[in-house]
């Protein structure tokens, strides 16, 4: 969903630890963080947009148990990018060697990593262009596939490293492609119902 953002710089400026240590005292509270200081304020989901999360990151979860390739993670995880903008996505992913590859510190508070692959599901209040926006970050900053799943005008952009986006109109499947391969998740109820995801192969 579209947050509320606080202007700090100049005036305040939260290092990463303070940053998540605000997070830590404020459980019930979703925060992102731009990578000019600002601190977005995440509202939380509805029941339909919550269903539709926990369904995505359930596919994921079980391809993720067959091919034992990388860690899954939901979106309560919050990424410190390279740009240096807090972000959490709604489904991510990450390859085992780049996720083995930090500190136990470092993946026990918010993990400097950009994942591999990254979902952000649009809620009836999100504005596209702002999703749009972070989509291009994750890309920027290292992600490989990106999915931008727009139940509204039933399409699905596809963002993938170094290549133009490639927006799905009521697309029949969509694929992990070799980032993460054998997961495909066909689509259905585009428009007035649902969009669920379901996974097929291995």
């Amino acid at each position: 969903m579209t947050g509320f953002t606080i202007a700090l710089e100049p005036f305040v400026h939260l290092t990463d630890e303070q940053f998540f240590q605000i997070c830590q005292a404020n459980r019930e509270v979703k925060f992102e963080r731009s990578p000019q200081g600002e601190l977005i304020i995440m509202p939380l989901t509805g029941g339909a947009t919550g269903k539709y999360n926990a369904n995505l990151n359930a596919q994921l979860w079980n391809w993720n148990e067959q091919a034992r390739l990388g860690e899954v993670f939901d979106s309560s995880t919050c990424f410190r990018l390279p740009n240096g903008a807090d972000r959490s996505p709604d489904a991510a992913w990450v390859q085992f060697e780049r996720w083995n590859s930090l500190t136990l510190e470092q993946q026990e508070k918010f993990p400097p990593i950009c994942p591999d692959f990254v979902v952000e599901l649009r809620s009836p209040s999100d504005s596209l262009q702002s999703l749009q926006a972070k989509m291009q970050e994750y890309r920027e900053n290292g992600a490989q596939l990106g999915w931008l799943i727009n139940c509204q005008d039933c399409q699905v952009e596809i963002y993938r490293s170094g290549q133009p986006v490639e927006i799905l109109q009521s697309p029949a499947t969509i694929s992990g492609e070799s980032i993460l391969p054998g997961f495909y998740s066909p689509c259905s109820g585009f428009g007035s119902n649902p969009w669920t995801l379901r996974k097929v192969g291995g």
